[in-house]
């Protein structure tokens, strides 16, 4: 039995305008979406990351603020559950963006990928808070993990072990922005060795 609505007979050229078998319908049901986010840890910042979500369709399922347990740029990660369809979350992940949230991952678009990087130089005089949001700025990549040496001081060169997750086939894009960022600030960049059995 035939589920259109439209009036129009089946095999008709309505027919074959209709992209999906059934007619669209199964693009229209809601499923559940998680996102991760970065807050600055400042009153209303919740409230502000969750506006995007509702304004666009989105059902808020849960919430888990992991208060306790900061990124390395000393904000506080968020994991959002939220029902919607397909369509309305590429939105409402678009709408998180534009807001200036930052959106560490969202539903399949996990980070899959991890390196470990080194930074050799003067981190602190180049300001490391800085270099490590810019590298946060690339979409490609997130940093997990910071350890800072400066066994000499702030005032002389120091190193830094980055870990990076990158997007899954992202990782050279993620490696790309630090070459050129320590090539801005004058820091040497050890890069993880590939193609290497251990």
């Amino acid at each position: 039995m035939s589920d259109r609505r439209d009036g129009a007979p089946e095999g008709s050229a309505a027919d074959a305008s209709d992209p999906s078998p059934d007619g669209g319908h199964a693009s229209a049901t809601p499923s559940t979406h998680t996102v991760r986010l970065e807050l600055v840890d400042e009153p209303g910042q919740l409230l502000a990351a969750l506006h995007p979500i509702a304004d666009n369709g989105g059902n808020l399922l849960s919430i888990y603020h992991e208060r306790g347990n900061k990124t390395p740029r000393g904000r506080i990660p968020v994991e959002v559950d939220f029902e919607a369809t397909p369509e309305r979350f590429e939105g409402i992940v678009e709408a998180l963006r534009s807001e200036g949230v930052n959106v560490m991952q969202a539903g399949t678009e996990r980070y899959a990928e991890e390196v470990t990087l080194l930074l050799f130089g003067h981190l602190i005089d180049t300001d490391l808070s800085n270099t490590l949001s810019r590298i946060e700025a690339c979409e490609s990549a997130s940093v997990a993990d910071v350890s800072l040496a400066a066994p000499q001081g702030t005032e002389e060169a120091s190193s830094a072990r980055l870990r990076l997750e990158a997007r899954a086939g992202e990782t050279e894009t993620a490696l790309a922005a630090v070459r050129e960022l320590a090539d801005e600030k004058d820091l040497r960049l050890v890069e993880p060795l590939t193609g290497v059995d251990a």
